[in-house]
């Protein structure tokens, strides 16, 4: 559950999305020289020996469920990913099995999904899975017109959803930039939740930024700390 700032210091949770089908990005990532919480893939082929490793090495798990974006023609979100034309049954087998590809995560976050996470009726679906699985939601906002969040804090699923984007670009002083705005978020509020992916860039930044953001008393936090009480979007 949410939790205030820890002794007056705001807090940071950093996700890393996409991790898996890379195995040597995703073992970058477990290297993180502080806890994150990193995103799987769940049609990743090493994903339990991977999420074992994310878990020894302290990180917390979210599956990062593939859905349907805008334009599915030009992006393809993977096997198994969780479509609008889908009936319901259909969207349900599939969950599952994005569900049962390995153990040890805290809920899900959106892999693409800015037409999927938009429709009421197949979020309903979603959500009311991981209710009754007692989950949570993490809206990645690929849309600003995801009812997600909303919908999750009116069905009682613990619910948070990002701040900013860290690599929309790959250029090192992009990245950074993003973090100092990562930063002045979590001065301003108390608390601020960023989402990176498993690129070289991304990681070199986060390994000389994760131990100086320490050091300027900011207190890094899983995502499971920035949980929304029950009926409040996040």
């Amino acid at each position: 559950m949410a939790v205030a700032p820890v002794h007056g210091h705001p807090m940071i949770a950093i996700d890393i999305d996409d991790v898996g089908p890379d195995v040597a990005a995703a073992r970058a990532a477990i290297a993180l020289p502080a806890p994150v919480t990193l995103a799987f893939l769940p049609y990743a082929h090493d994903i339990v020996a991977l999420t074992r490793e994310a878990q020894a090495a302290g990180h917390e798990l979210l599956v990062h469920v593939p859905m349907e974006p805008i334009d599915l023609a030009h992006n393809d979100p993977g096997p198994n990913a969780l479509l609008t034309n889908l009936p319901a049954a259909e969207i349900l087998r599939r969950l599952t099995w994005d569900l049962n590809r390995f153990q040890g995560y805290v809920g899900i976050n959106n892999h693409m999904g800015s037409r999927f996470t938009a429709n009421e009726a197949d979020m309903d679906l979603v959500l009311d899975v991981l209710k009754r699985r007692g989950l949570l939601f993490f809206d990645s906002r690929t849309s600003p017109r995801s009812v997600g969040a909303r919908l999750a804090a009116q069905l009682g699923v613990p619910v948070v959803s990002r701040d900013v984007f860290l690599d929309d670009s790959l250029r090192l002083d992009r990245i950074e930039a993003a973090l100092a705005q990562t930063e002045e978020v979590a001065r301003r509020s108390g608390r601020a939740i960023a989402i990176g992916h498993p690129h070289p860039t991304t990681l070199a930044a986060l390994r000389q930024w994760l131990p100086a953001v320490q050091a300027k008393g900011f207190v890094l936090v899983p995502i499971t700390a920035l949980v929304r009480p029950p009926g409040v979007s996040g």
